[in-house]
């Protein structure tokens, strides 16, 4: 069995560290720095940082915060907020990100994810993908963080840009965000059985079987999570975590899991710069 990557998402706001659930309400947790160096100590596979209020505030992430957060990280990080054009993609990888997310861009100019796949690799391009459950029972994308409907199922989404050249999906269900209710397993199958690529799952968990389950049922290549990482308890007191390598084995070889993707190449940091 490959080990299944088990990935920390960081929200952040300038140089603070926030989470949400069902991206609203933000509340400050800390400094993303400080949590950087906590996750250096418990064996974490790799980290995302989403700043989400760069494309309101129509920029990109802060160089600076995103440099001094992949100096503190022993682990591959992952960068995405307010991505817009190649030059914003050159100079995050050379700020030290591994790859690069787009979100609301892949929606509005798709070749701008050929353009990026086409410079630096399609390795390097995740392309994130927040939908929403409707009451019928189907899916909307949303972007600018979740504020606007688009009319397209993540499912069309996710396959065409697979089409145009990212190298994996990072897929967030919104109605789950920050509940710790467990992922949404139909989105995440849906999404992931039409793809090829892999697919990164968000928005949910909250125990290790979780985790499991949105490999396991879900048929993600990877899991994510941000509220089951960063707070402890029913009060939600906030203590940064990781599960034990043990304590994710026992849960996944519970679960009898089989990958039917392999995972995507992660570049030393700088290779892609």
């Amino acid at each position: 069995m490959h080990k299944i990557r088990v990935i920390p998402v960081l929200l952040l706001k300038e140089w603070g560290l926030e989470k949400s659930i069902r991206f609203e309400d933000p509340v400050y947790i800390g400094s993303p720095i400080n949590a950087a160096r906590v996750f250096n100590g418990r064996n974490v596979d790799e980290l995302i940082l989403l700043d989400i209020v760069a494309t309101r505030e129509q920029r990109q992430p802060i160089i600076d915060v995103v440099s001094q957060i992949t100096e503190e990280a022993f682990m591959p990080v992952t960068v995405g907020g307010g991505i817009r054009d190649v030059a914003a993609v050159r100079e995050l990888l050379n700020a030290g990100a591994d790859r690069v997310v787009i979100n609301t861009c892949a929606v509005e100019r798709p070749d701008l994810v050929t353009q990026a796949a086409d410079c630096f690799g399609s390795q390097c391009i995740v392309v994130s993908i927040d939908a929403r459950r409707s009451a019928d029972g189907s899916y909307e994308v949303f972007t600018h963080g979740g504020t606007r409907a688009t009319g397209i199922d993540p499912v069309d989404h996710a396959v065409q840009m697979q089409e145009v050249g990212c190298g994996e999906i990072l897929l967030t269900s919104i109605d789950q965000d920050g509940t710790m209710d467990g992922y949404d397993l139909v989105l995440t199958q849906r999404v992931s059985d039409a793809l090829t690529i892999p697919l990164i799952a968000c928005g949910g968990a909250g125990c290790v079987q979780d985790l499991a389950d949105a490999v396991d049922v879900g048929h993600a290549s990877a899991v994510a999570a941000g509220a089951f990482f960063l707070f402890f308890g029913s009060r939600r007191t906030v203590l940064i975590t990781y599960p034990s390598d043990d304590e994710l084995l026992e849960a996944f070889d519970q679960s009898q899991i089989r990958l039917k993707k392999p995972n995507p190449t992660v570049l030393p940091k700088g290779a892609a710069q």
